[in-house]
């Protein structure tokens, strides 16, 4: 099995991500989208498989700063926006053998379990 994680390595949620993945010896690989931010064609892959609404980072001045238009984008609008600034993903977003499987990391460990297929 092959599982990135892609996010920024001061983020507090990446961090407990990173420490669960640890404690459960579960071997991954971190990508930094602000040093390696990914393109267009990869994150449009990643909508395809859980869609743009969930890899919002709607918590982010990023995000705040688009203003209201962005309440009526297509997903291919949001995937032009998530490729100009990867600060509007949501983290962690985990990649496991090339599908996006689940972005964020608040669900329960079972569940977690199971997106993540351990």
């Amino acid at each position: 099995m092959s599982l990135q994680v892609y996010g920024i390595p001061n983020c507090g949620t990446c961090k407990k991500a990173f420490s669960w993945l640890d404690s459960n010896s579960v071997a991954y690989d971190f990508i930094n989208t602000k040093e390696n931010p990914p393109d267009q064609a990869l994150i449009q892959s990643w909508v395809e498989a859980i869609g743009a609404k969930p890899m919002r980072n709607t918590s982010g001045q990023s995000y705040r700063a688009l203003g209201t238009t962005k309440d009526d984008w297509t997903d291919a609008q949001w995937v032009a926006a998530f490729a100009n600034d990867a600060m509007l993903l949501k983290r962690p977003l985990f990649v496991k053998d090339g599908t996006a499987v689940m972005v964020g990391f608040k669900d329960k460990p079972e569940v977690i379990r199971e997106k993540l297929g351990l």
